[in-house]
């Protein structure tokens, strides 16, 4: 790729006049600048290499429309996106038909995603096509189709050069470069840029969360992932883990609760490896939770690449969170099983707006497959790691991930999954047949020897085993009471909210006032509910495997429902 380039460069430059030595690219020019270095977008003149002029790539009210696939990081990268290109003069629109640019932005993670973006990409350029057939769209300001995220950086060469749906390529850590990369496409030229960085995080760039609900937010505190494991091409799509440093992160979340947010997931690929090793840890306030015992892998863990020297990591900046926004909810994904240390643990039993609602991705339930996917872990320490939340944690709910049909993946292995589904009895469960990823320890290493249609089987018996679990642990929840952070009316009936507990269960409840409080002495007059109320229920019937229908008790808050400590 650094060929191709090369070669768009060069016939820019022999359709144009033709540049004095002054002018011309240097080896500078050419070289990869960290972004960690760059400034905000306001200084965009001073980033540029001395043959781009500023005036050049100025958005000039161009509109933009953003597409977003794949996981959470994805939606809070398009917040990024938004951010960087509305400070280089661009304008966000609602319309893929009115935009100038259209970007997508992607994942890899498995064959299904890529096949949506291949069909996605043609029919944007179908439409665009029957558009300039029918004079609708200029030959003189042509619309620019732009890829960024995961797909980009792993199928650069084909969607540049063979297929040629795209004219701009943007890799996940190479946003800040995307208006000179628009520019360039602007004027006839594709434009890449997939390079991966060890520092950029994006820690000062303020996301526009452009079509919000403004109750729940994303916030991004690392990139990247050092877990290699074998099926996974994260790591190569999104490089090597690198954190937030924990000061902007504390900005952005006091930023949201001035908002008026009343949620925040962090996010990370790997998020509860985080560590910050600059941050101050002398205001830390769990003893248990202290730095000489943060960050330590838990028995029967392991990691290929040792955890970073850090003494303020994960449960340290939940903490610090916590106490700072006591009315505010904390979740976190995606995280990994050997980054759950007791103190932790500790960290969410302590607090009330630390929710206990937990993912941890199995992947498998045979030590035999786990240890060909490289997970670092075995049977035996999974259930250990299970059992030990559920002492911390009773209440906790439990989700996980499975991959069915792995690289030699026997009948026996399958049948250890379904034991571990039926054992732990998860809340919520993502489950996948396995499909070869380029680049992976799989791909160069492994045969993927089971047959598609028995993947396909272990994977309905996967699922219809976790539905069977998941049904019984919501049929448990009837007669409980929980905290209830209200979204909106159903979708399915105007007559009912719905909102999500700390469990992260669906909740649907009538439109009923309720009392102004949850205490029994003095509940306070009946008072009307909207979205971003906190109310408390108790649960009446369990309707599926994923949804709860309750009887709204009172409006609350997280400290009072804490306190009121309801059976």
């Amino acid at each position: 790729m650094p060929g191709f380039a090369f070669r768009c460069l060069a016939r820019r430059y022999a359709t144009s006049s033709r540049p004095t030595l002054a002018s011309a690219p240097t080896l500078r020019d050419f070289l990869h600048t960290d972004s960690s270095t760059r400034g905000p977008l306001d200084a965009t003149a001073e980033l540029l290499p001395p043959y781009v002029d500023a005036a050049t790539i100025d958005g000039a009210g161009r509109s933009v429309y953003i597409e977003t696939y794949g996981c959470q990081m994805n939606v809070s990268d398009t917040e990024v996106v938004q951010s960087l290109l509305r400070d280089a003069g661009y304008v966000l629109s609602s319309s893929v038909d009115a935009a100038d640019v259209v970007l997508l932005n992607t994942c890899a993670i498995r064959d299904k995603a890529e096949a949506t973006i291949w069909a996605r990409l043609r029919e944007i350029r179908a439409q665009h096509r029957r558009a300039r057939q029918r004079g609708e769209m200029s030959a003189s300001a042509p619309r620019v189709v732009g890829l960024l995220g995961c797909m980009g950086e792993r199928l650069k060469g084909r969607l540049l050069e063979n297929e040629r749906l795209v004219d701009v390529v943007c890799g996940p850590d190479a946003y800040r470069s995307l208006p000179r990369l628009l520019a360039s496409a602007r004027a006839g030229q594709p434009s890449l840029d997939v390079a991966l960085s060890l520092e950029e995080t994006y820690a000062d760039v303020a996301p526009v969360r452009e079509g919000s609900d403004g109750i729940s937010a994303f916030v991004s505190i690392m990139r990247g992932c050092n877990n290699m494991c074998s099926y996974c091409i994260v790591p190569f799509t999104r490089g090597r883990e690198r954190s937030r440093d924990a000061a902007s992160i504390a900005r952005e979340v006091a930023q949201l609760a001035m908002d008026g947010y009343r949620e925040v997931t962090l996010l990370g690929q790997n998020v509860n490896s985080y560590a910050d090793p600059a941050a101050d840890t002398s205001a830390f306030a769990d003893a248990e939770a202290s730095p000489t015992s943060s960050g330590v892998l838990r028995e029967g863990f392991s990691s290929k690449v040792p955890p970073p020297r850090a003494s303020y990591r994960f449960a340290q900046l939940m903490e610090e969170l916590a106490l700072a926004h006591p009315e505010m909810r904390f979740r976190f994904t995606s995280p990994h099983p050997k980054d759950f240390p007791d103190d932790l643990l500790r960290v969410i039993a302590k607090y009330p707006n630390v929710c206990e609602s937990l993912h941890i991705p199995a992947q498998s339930g045979s030590s035999a497959v786990l240890e060909a996917m490289r997970r670092g872990y075995t049977r035996e320490a999974y259930d250990a790691l299970i059992r030990r939340v559920r002492e911390l944690l009773p209440n906790a709910a439990i989700s996980s991930d499975f991959i069915s049909g792995f690289c030699g993946e026997t009948e026996e292995d399958h049948l250890a999954t379904l034991d571990l589904l039926r054992t732990t009895r998860f809340d919520k469960a993502f489950m996948f047949a396995y499909s070869l990823r380029e680049k992976t320890h799989a791909h160069r290493k492994l045969v993927d020897d089971v047959p598609e249609p028995t993947k396909q089987r272990r994977l309905r018996e996967v699922i219809d085993t976790y539905n069977e679990g998941a049904r019984t642990a919501n049929a448990a929840e009837v007669g409980r009471a929980h905290l209830v952070l209200l979204e909106g009316i159903s979708k399915r009936s105007e007559l009912e909210w719905i909102g999500r507990t700390d469990t992260n269960k669906r909740v649907v409840f009538k439109r009923d006032r309720v009392p102004a409080a949850l205490d029994a002495q003095h509940p306070g007059s009946a008072v009307e509910l909207g979205p971003g109320d906190y109310v408390a229920v108790r649960v009446s019937e369990a309707i599926s495997a994923n949804t709860l229908r309750a009887v709204p008790l009172a409006r609350s808050s997280i400290q009072e429902f804490s306190a009121a400590r309801l059976a």
